[in-house]
């Protein structure tokens, strides 16, 4: 009876260190705690990028300062994305007035820079934090877009640009029925097309270009896809 007695209390003290623990583990940092961690983030990631993009609009994207410091945004945005995606996973997406002014910027720039699986497993994450009024708009396009382009779709809103090697130069992404953009940007809350590419990539807007660009995307893709039925 004693042995029994004693395996029980045993028991009862083992579940409450597990509950202990779990509870402990599910205690979101607090607000100073995590706006440091992200501070963090957002200068180990953004930081050598800014760089990284200066040394290839410089010297061009086969020199070896630029291979130099693509390497570090590399490994550097491994931590960070291990970072970011454990803090999602066991606590779920902050209140901005924890995560602090920058918070939401870091932890969605991080996504964008990941893998196509990354941003298509936490966009639900997204969506419902923006209904929540915990996450603005603008970052939840960003990633809309971002996924369209790994895949190989046209653009909705027009946040991406691309490289393009056999110009040496920056272009939009081309994006579905340019006519129709700002409406699309303006029943979520963005600004005009031309006003965001030149604030965010001092790019100009042509419309008639973009149109073109479009039509050319398009036709390429069918054609590429009526190729895969032969």
């Amino acid at each position: 009876m004693r042995i029994i007695l004693l395996l029980a209390v045993l028991l009862s003290v083992s579940c409450s260190d597990k509950k202990a623990n779990n509870t402990l583990q599910n205690t979101a940092p607090d607000a100073k705690t995590l706006t440091a961690m992200l501070d963090t983030i957002w200068d180990t990631e953004q930081t050598p990028i800014t760089k990284r993009d200066s040394l290839m609009r410089i010297y061009g994207d086969e020199s070896e300062l630029y291979q130099e410091q693509q390497n570090l945004v590399k490994a550097n945005h491994i931590i960070n994305e291990k970072k970011v995606t454990q803090y999602l996973d066991t606590y779920g997406w902050p209140e901005p007035e924890r995560s602090g002014e920058r918070g939401n910027w870091t932890i969605c720039n991080v996504i964008q820079h990941s893998d196509n699986a990354v941003r298509i497993k936490y966009l639900p994450m997204m969506r419902e934090a923006v209904k929540a009024n915990k996450l603005e708009p603008r970052f939840l396009v960003r990633a809309e877009d971002r996924i369209a382009t790994e895949r190989g779709d046209l653009q909705i809103y027009g946040g991406q640009m691309k490289y393009y090697p056999e110009t040496k130069s920056f272009n939009l992404w081309p994006v579905y029925d340019p006519e129709n953009i700002d409406k699309r940007r303006a029943e979520i809350g963005l600004g005009p097309i031309d006003e965001f590419l030149k604030l965010r990539f001092d790019f100009e807007w042509n419309l008639e270009e973009q149109i073109e660009r479009s039509k050319a995307f398009e036709a390429a893709k069918l054609k590429q896809n009526r190729a895969k039925k032969k």
